[in-house]
């Protein structure tokens, strides 16, 4: 059957969507841009420091704005919105007899979103250094510092405070590639390298949330986690853009 034919026998209105399979292959893509940033920014001075304590977190938002909210998770706040048209591009390429657990992965993404959005404090934290750097008296800057650790408590990026947004973002991404396995629209080595790659940023999101005596072997999945959640973008963008030329 010709590849054109296939495709609307996938998707049952394909010229429907089209449109959004451009769009869903052009967040993918950014999702890779922002990952090799992300990568780029670790090697820049300060970039692979950590802040431990909220007089730390304000005095680096003070000295370099941009890398504290970055590493409060700026750049996540792009990535995971890249997971809304992705979702809903991949929900209309899949046959009709798998999009309800596609509609499942989808729906684990767009609340995985939610939460975190609702829990990122890197634009509030920047709003108290400024606050912290003016205030004149001992009771101003203690009131600061508690309200600090309140947003640390919160919003600081792979910690129980951020686990959900970030764990459902991942568990969507499994569970749409085995979605991928089954509905043969996508290859099986997008699906496998989807499923391998996100379940190492589940274990990575575990880990460094609740088991923080485990840093170093915790790396190594994030590292393996992200270069091949960053190919399953690739791949999964590269099938997008056949699809919406078929």
């Amino acid at each position: 059957m010709p590849e054109a034919k296939r495709n609307r026998s996938h998707t049952g209105s394909d010229s429907d969507w089209k449109y959004l399979y451009r769009i869903g292959a052009s967040a993918a893509l950014l999702a890779v841009l922002v990952g090799i940033v992300e990568i780029a920014i670790t090697f820049v001075p300060g970039g692979a420091t950590t802040s431990e304590t909220v007089l730390e977190w304000f005095t680096l938002y003070q000295e370099n704005p941009f890398l504290g909210m970055r590493n409060m998770g700026l750049l996540n706040i792009l990535l995971t919105a890249t997971g809304v048209p992705v979702y809903l591009a991949l929900f209309g390429a899949h046959p009709r007899s798998h999009r309800a657990v596609a509609a499942l992965a989808m729906a684990f993404s767009f609340i995985g979103v939610a939460v975190f959005y609702a829990t990122n404090r890197a634009f509030p934290m920047l709003e108290l250094s400024n606050q912290y750097a003016v205030a004149t008296t001992e009771a101003q800057r203690a009131a600061l510092l508690a309200a600090g650790q309140a947003m640390l408590s919160v919003g600081q990026s792979h910690t129980p405070g951020t686990f959900i947004g970030f764990f459902l973002s991942e568990a969507a991404a499994v569970l749409i590639s085995w979605v991928m396995l089954k509905g043969k629209v996508f290859e099986k080595v997008t699906a496998y390298v989807g499923m391998a790659g996100f379940a190492f940023l589940m274990v990575f999101e575990i880990t460094s949330s609740f088991v923080p005596a485990l840093s170093g072997i915790e790396m190594v999945f994030a590292m393996l986690g992200g270069l091949a959640s960053m190919a399953w973008y690739v791949l999964l963008a590269r099938r997008l853009l056949r699809l919406a030329r078929a």
